[in-house]
């Protein structure tokens, strides 16, 4: 049986073909659990070709090949309608009942608590169209699609096309019949239907258009959509990326559609992008989510020429696909936007994250080996987005920007509509930069790990630099020496009003190549208080600061005028950190010292998060209690003497209130919920109010009353997930054990509530309560993994598999590394998507028990 895999080897054998149109004919009244699905598909094929066509679906009612029916039960399994002894043109007629989901996968059915009113929207990436129409579920057969589709008539209807009027049907139903898309992969297509509230607005595109572009989320969150500011957003990329890329914007019109319990952050269908509906902004959130939906939005409109109009041939190339558009919204939001402190962002954040996946056992090149469906679920990860990103960045500097664009123009002219692999834009930079790259696509795309930067000063008896170099290390893994254009800098700290102030005196670009590359500039005069290698951040590399050049900087982290050499110093900390070269308790030090004077959100976000990591992973087991509950304490310090309403504040009372754990900390975190302790310009909101009351649930403070007391006064869709959330942080082995049944094995458990509930699961605040709460589900999580993965869809079982490893309990006297170890080496054919999960996860609880056996000196 084919179970609902398909590999790359199949996807070849079936591009012969050419897919001329899909006609859709979706009926979304026909009941809660299904709805009837209508497929022809008019193709070519080689006669006599044997091959099949994609479908999940419950119930197939009829199979009509070239006007002649197929017995249904001989040709459709699992995932697969098989086709023999085809025709040159071929007519395929499919009715199906498709189901609808509960799990951001096909079309994701939810109905909003509020009213009562059922939303339906589309994730098809990477291949779900499939569970809503029959098709050829591959990116390289393109083709038109036109939907028609059957819905209440109180309902909008989005689809990649412009919005017809709707054909009244009687009986409460009405048909919108759209017009034929221009070719599409079908993982890009869409279909949004439900009372979405339409904010109605416009984008004026380079050549002339005045295009259709809406705002949509649900009715109840209508009150909080700030459209104009989204729209504004949408119409500084139009400029942007019409003017780098040299073609207008490709589609007809631009819907920007808020949905319930989305998977991702967003997803780029053409002309109607779906966006994570926590982008409605229904309370206060930090200056760094604001920034993060703006580049977001950036990001899924570079999708729309990346991606839509130019589409990989395999997902082997998924990393192209989202390293551009991460690479170009970052540009764009640092060079058209309010937010030029963009590059600082994706070094503090995406950088990171990419840093981090590098050096997980399952790294991987770039350009990626995907073999099949189940290789690239597992491939959204930190290389496929941020090293690609980053990598790119590195490109551009080394090539020029001027070049790499005018390549790309090239690229988008030639390709338009088509579908291409990384070596038909590689030709058009070589053509454009005058460079070969075929040598750094080895070095950079299609070999893993990432090298090490050092720099190696001497001074004379007077401080007088005699001889400086940067020292290039690899990781044993991979040991690949890469060229980097970088460049190195050099720091004082000078005078500047009452205090001093980090300011560059020194700056000196290069190539790095080889084990050793001199840097001249730096000799023959004084060492400056900081060496920074990879100012500017355009290498893709680990940093390290030499021992006077780490002194001075993490002494001074607040005295620098500007955020990215801020960042850098940060990202060096934090990975010495993780490589246990500096004591976990040192880096909590660091961050609790400076974090209260760090001006950008999202550095404060990043090392928040760096910090919990730090006192839940990589303390000593015999100073984690003290230093946890010093941690809360100078939290709560930190935010009284933040700013009043300042971004600071908030994020550091959110951060203080995951943490609160003695008497006294959570009398104070109680007095902030119920208004008898405020801070100054601390407003209390809906989504703060469930943070402090979560805060004292985990802390055992409150409980099932409060919680159904404060989901009384929010019952929303929000509300409810984080009513799941705090129930699961109950510090009982009641409350853990039922939310782990509810996770693992509750289908009916819709994917939003899924990873709530995960997360409160694993809330255990107290270091001394985590082996008592968590050790009775190390067991029945590994028992659990086969059967999950086969079972829930890919979406549901990652969220079990890599959401409830037991992590958190490494160094707790809990054997963790042993049930992992048995568990592969029992399990050696598994499908290797599971089994990199695990062998992930795995890999962090042997980084912390590293880390954790470094003791700062006393």
């Amino acid at each position: 049986m084919p179970g609902q895999n398909l590999t790359r080897d199949e996807a070849r054998t079936r591009a012969v073909m050419t897919v001329a149109s899909y006609d859709v004919a979706l009926d979304l009244t026909t009941g809660p659990t299904t709805f009837r699905s209508t497929t022809v598909v008019r193709f070519s094929a080689p006669a006599g070709m044997s091959t099949f066509v994609d479908l999940i679906a419950p119930t197939v009612h009829e199979v009509v090949l070239n006007g002649r029916a197929l017995e249904v039960a001989e040709v459709f399994a699992d995932s697969r309608i098989a086709l023999e002894s085809l025709a040159a043109d071929n007519e395929l007629r499919v009715v199906a009942d498709c189901a609808y989901m509960n799990t951001g996968e096909g079309l994701h059915r939810f109905v909003d608590p509020v009213d009562g009113e059922v939303y339906l929207y589309s994730q098809f990436e990477v291949a779900d169209s499939r569970r809503v129409f029959a098709v050829f579920e591959q990116p390289d057969l393109k083709s038109s699609f036109t939907f028609t589709v059957t819905a209440p008539d109180h309902w909008t209807v989005v689809s990649n096309s412009p919005t017809p009027e709707p054909e009244p049907l009687g009986e409460g139903a009405a048909r919108w019949s759209f017009d034929p898309t221009p070719p599409l992969s079908s993982y890009v297509t869409a279909i949004i239907a439900g009372p979405y509230h339409r904010h109605a607005g416009t984008i004026s595109s380079v050549d002339g258009r005045t295009l259709p572009a809406a705002v949509l989320c649900r009715a109840s969150l209508a009150e909080h959509l700030d459209a104009e500011e989204i729209l504004a957003i949408t119409q500084a990329g139009f400029g942007f990326y019409e003017e780098r890329f040299g073609r207008p914007y490709p589609f007809a019109k631009y819907d920007q559609v808020f949905v319930p319990e989305f998977n991702a952050g967003a997803m780029e269908n053409a002309g109607a992008v779906t966006f994570l509906e926590s982008y409605v902004f229904r309370s206060k959130v930090p200056d760094a989510t604001v920034e993060r939906r703006a580049i977001t939005i950036l990001h899924e409109l570079a999708h729309m020429w990346f991606g839509d109009l130019v589409t990989m041939r395999w997902w082997d190339d998924l990393w192209l696909n989202e390293s551009f558009a991460e690479y170009a919204s970052t540009l764009a939001a640092a060079e058209a936007t309010r937010w030029t402190t963009a590059w600082t962002t994706f070094s503090s954040l995406e950088k990171s994250w990419a840093y981090r996946q590098d050096q997980l056992p399952s790294t991987h090149p770039i350009v990626a080996d995907i073999r099949d469906l189940e290789d690239v679920e597992v491939n959204f990860d930190g290389i496929t987005y941020a090293k690609g990103a980053s990598v790119l960045k590195q490109l551009v500097a080394w090539v020029g920007e001027e070049q790499f664009f005018a390549g790309v123009r090239a690229y988008f002219a030639k390709h338009a509509w088509g579908n291409t692999e990384l070596r038909d834009l590689l030709a058009e930079l070589e053509v454009t930069s005058g460079r070969d790259l075929a040598s750094w696509s080895r070095l950079w795309l299609e070999q893993a790990g990432v090298t090490l930067l050092r720099p190696l000063v001497e001074v004379d008896a007077h401080g007088v630099v005699t001889h400086a170099e940067v020292a290039q290390e690899v990781p044993t893994e991979h040991p690949v020496q890469r060229p980097h254009r970088l460049v190195v800098a050099g720091y004082d700290l000078l005078p500047d009003g009452d205090g001093s102030r980090f300011t560059r005196t020194l700056r000196a670009e290069l190539d790095v190549r080889g084990p050793r590359t001199p840097v001249p500039d730096l000799v023959g005069r004084a060492h400056p208080d900081l060496v920074l290698v990879n100012d500017e951040d355009l290498a893709y590399a680990k940093v390290r600061l030499d021992r006077a050049s780490f002194a001075a900087a993490t002494e001074h982290l607040s005295e620098f005028g500007d955020t990215l050499p801020r960042a850098l110093v940060w990202a060096a900390a934090w990975d010495m950190t993780r490589d246990a070269e500096v004591p976990g308790e040192t880096f909590a030090e660091l961050v609790l010292r400076n974090v209260g004077d760090e001006s950008d959100s999202t550095v404060v976000l990043v090392l928040l998060r760096q910090l919990a990591t730090t006192v839940d992973l990589y303390l000593a087991p015999d100073r984690r209690a003290e230093v946890a509950r010093a941690t809360a304490d100078q939290l709560l310090a930190l935010a009284r003497s933040a700013r009043p309403g300042s971004d600071t504040q908030l994020q550091l009372v959110k951060a203080f209130a995951a943490r609160a754990v003695d008497p006294t900390q959570l009398d104070a975190l109680a007095a902030l919920l119920d208004g008898s302790g405020p801070l100054p310009g601390l407003t209390v909101d809906t989504d703060l109010r469930w943070e402090l009351l979560t805060g004292l649930v985990a802390g055992g403070r409150a409980g099932e009353a409060e919680i159904a007391a404060q989901l009384a006064t929010d019952a929303t869709a929000t509300g409810e997930r984080a009513a799941a959330a705090a129930r699961a942080a109950l510090p009982t082995a009641q409350a853990k054990a039922a939310a782990f049944e509810a996770a693992v094995h509750d289908t009916s458990l819709a994917n939003a509530l899924q990873t709530a509930t995960i997360a409160g699961l694993t809330r255990v605040p107290d270091p001394d309560r985590r082996r008592e709460l968590l050790e009775p589900l190390v067991e029945p999580y590994f028992a659990s993994l086969v059967d999950v993965w086969a079972t829930r869809t890919n979406e549901t079982a990652q969220n079990v598999v890599a959401g409830l490893f037991p992590t958190t309990l490494a160094g707790t006297g809990v054997d963790v590394l042993g049930p992992a170890d048995a568990w592969l080496a029992d399990h050696p054919d598994a499908p290797p998507a599971l089994r990199r999960l695990v062998a992930e996860s795995r890999d962090g609880v042997r980084r912390a028990l590293t880390a954790q056996a470094v003791v700062p000196a006393r």
